[in-house]
Formats: C-alpha cells, structure tokens, sequence
C-alpha cells in the first residue's frame, strides 16, 4: 500500500525485487522469509523518480533486480 502511495518509480522496483526474490526463493536459494527482507532492503536503498518517463521506470526495474540480486550475493 505504501509503495502505491508513493508512486514514481517505487511500484516498479517494488515488483522488479519481488520476482528476482521470489525466482531466488523457487530456485531453493532464498528462505520464504528472506523473500520480504529483500524487497524492503532493495526500496530501502531506491531513490524514487516522481512522473518517471518510460525509460527511467525501464531502468529503475533493472537497477532493482541487479540490486535484488547483490543483496543475496553478500
């Protein structure tokens, strides 16, 4: 809800870093619980684009799933 109210790019990284965790967590990689850790962690460190262009919500996705993706990696 709060990612909705927000708005900008955050409903985009918002889902960019679901499926990234919930990939992670079919692929026996992530814990279930981890799967929320990583969505907050990853709008914990977005720097949100208010009235985005296509192309800026194109790259917020893909700056959320690299970002998804480091955060397990550590």
């Amino acid at each position: 809800m709060d990612v909705g109210q927000k708005g900008g790019t955050y409903p985009a990284v918002l889902c960019a870093a679901d499926e990234i965790a919930v990939q992670l967590f079919l692929e026996q990689n992530i814990t279930f619980p981890q799967i929320a850790e990583i969505i907050d962690k990853t709008l914990s460190l977005h720097h949100s684009i208010d009235n985005p262009t296509l192309e800026e919500i194109i790259t917020a996705d893909q700056w959320a799933r690299n970002t998804a993706l480091k955060s397990v990696a550590r």
